[in-house]
């Protein structure tokens, strides 16, 4: 039998199951420090879905991390302008979720202090704090969390940066998404 045939016959047997691995949607960050690995979280599907979009149409592969606070975050994406904080079709909903805090690795959208706390969807942010910062939760979407490299945002926001807690050698982003199943996940969270 060809491999064909017999991948055709595997897939089908599987399919009729209901045993096909259900893939999932992770961000793979490169920086020159590295790689992060972040799980979106289904939970909150509209900032999965944009997150998703804008790194497949590499929106993110221009920008950088352009806030780095020790014991706080390391934010990427665009600047704090107006325009990433007021243009509607940037602009998200909130999808808060009582199980998805602001834990150690977690990774939430930025916004500006409007009173719909809708994100913004260029821009977000990985928790650094060990202790997190949950005084953030209900007020930022947290849509993911760093299942692998929060070692190398340790090191980020670690580097010299100026009065704006910009890092004074740039940080640039490589976003891009891949779809793993969940064994395929946990081998990134305990290599």
């Amino acid at each position: 039998m060809t491999i064909f045939i017999k991948s055709f016959i595997l897939f089908i047997t599987l399919s009729l199951s209901g045993n096909i691995p259900e893939k999932q949607a992770v961000g793979k960050i490169t920086t020159p420090l590295g790689e992060i690995y972040i799980f979106l979280d289904p939970r909150t599907p509209e900032h999965q879905a944009s997150f998703t979009q804008l790194a497949e149409a590499g929106y993110w592969d221009s920008l950088t991390f352009n806030r780095v606070i020790p014991d706080f975050v390391a934010q990427g994406g665009c600047p704090d302008t107006p325009e990433g904080f007021n243009d509607p079709e940037y602009l998200l909903q909130p999808e808060f979720h009582s199980e998805l805090t602001h834990t150690y690795g977690a990774v939430g959208a930025g916004r500006d202090d409007n009173p719909d706390k809708l994100s913004a969807r260029c821009q977000f942010y990985i928790v650094q704090n060990k202790n997190g910062l949950h005084r953030l939760d209900g007020d930022y979407t947290v849509f993911g969390n760093v299942i692998k490299g929060m070692d190398i945002v340790d090191k980020i926001v670690q580097l010299d940066r100026d009065n704006q807690d910009m890092p004074l050698n740039p940080v640039k982003l490589k976003i891009e998404i891949i779809y793993l199943e969940k064994s395929e996940i946990e081998n990134l969270k305990n290599p």
